[in-house]
């Protein structure tokens, strides 16, 4: 509430297998919520002048289809360019250079015009932390975790690697015809890109919550920007922003992700008039963080998503 923890608590198990309990220091996979850091890192870059929102990213990309002329760095970040969810024709279980993956993305069809409506998008944010490598020299991990990690006291916040020792990382788990199984393997190239790879506890969050409230990463005009819905060719709104949903629930405006990956599902919802954030990870698929933040945001007087 207003930046302060008022709860911050494990409940059930990291690792079954050694049933090891839930904490607040526990390491989770972020899934989708982490495209806001991708889009705070676009937007810091946007700020610096090396960015334009409204710029083709083909200034920033090399050898991009005519088609992509048209879709601009705002496109991918409001899932706008008309790019696909994912693209599963990929091995996940391959590793692929950055190059890779760009070639693999430009040779994928856009499903409608630029802008001409809004279609979720895990590609477009593979893309965005490609550009971003591309701009800075750094891969996009490095770059958030100096720009937005570091700064901010995130200690335990960083891009998902399974080969490194991690104290207090969290097992994935999914059931599968109603038994418990670890989470299935991916290679290590789609544990990093920028779609929202992170790992991440409920105090790096509380941190980042409370930096929302001022401006120690970005501008307040900035944040502003990332919470403005996308106006499409029509004129008409989508209520996404720069990394965000945005709604307005019983008159209380919210802002809000969901995300999920690898045995790991996970929100955060912000209450903006409220001050009131509620973040929910857990390590099982098929869970509903969902649930169990609206029970919580009763607690507090907050009205729950239907």
């Amino acid at each position: 509430k207003a930046g302060q923890i008022i709860l911050a608590k494990g409940y059930g198990f990291a690792n079954v297998e050694h049933q090891v309990p839930v904490k607040p220091e526990t390491i989770f996979q972020s899934g989708s919520v982490g495209k806001q850091f991708t889009a705070t890192a676009v937007m810091i870059l946007v700020e610096e002048g090396k960015i334009k929102l409204d710029d083709s990213i083909s200034k920033y990309l090399d050898n991009t289809p005519k088609i992509w002329k048209g879709v601009t760095v705002r496109h991918l970040l409001t899932h706008t360019a008309g790019m696909i969810m994912y693209p599963f024709d990929l091995n996940l279980r391959q590793d692929y250079t950055e190059d890779d993956l760009l070639n693999h993305a430009t040779s994928i069809p856009l499903t409608f015009q630029p802008g001409e409506k809004w279609s979720y998008s895990n590609l477009g944010y593979f893309v965005l932390g490609i550009m971003i490598s591309k701009l800075t020299g750094k891969f996009y991990g490095d770059f958030i975790q100096e720009r937005i990690f570091k700064p901010l006291g995130m200690n335990t916040a960083r891009v998902i690697n399974e080969a490194d020792i991690i104290p207090n990382r969290a097992a994935g788990y999914r059931l599968e015809n109603g038994k418990l199984k670890n989470q299935e393997w991916f290679s290590p190239t789609f544990n990093s890109t920028a779609d929202g790879s992170l790992y991440l506890t409920i105090l790096d969050m509380a941190k980042w919550d409370a930096a929302l409230y001022g401006e120690k990463i970005l501008k307040r005009s900035s944040f502003e920007q990332m919470c403005t819905p996308v106006k499409l060719n029509d004129g008409k709104t989508y209520p996404y922003g720069l990394g965000w949903f945005l709604d307005e629930v019983q008159g209380h405006r919210l802002i809000h992700h969901a995300g999920g990956w690898q045995g790991f599902t996970s929100l955060i919802w912000r209450y903006v008039d409220d001050k009131l954030t509620i973040v929910v990870f857990d390590n099982l698929a098929q869970a509903s963080p969902g649930t169990i933040a609206n029970e919580v945001a009763a607690i507090y007087g907050a009205p729950p998503i239907k």
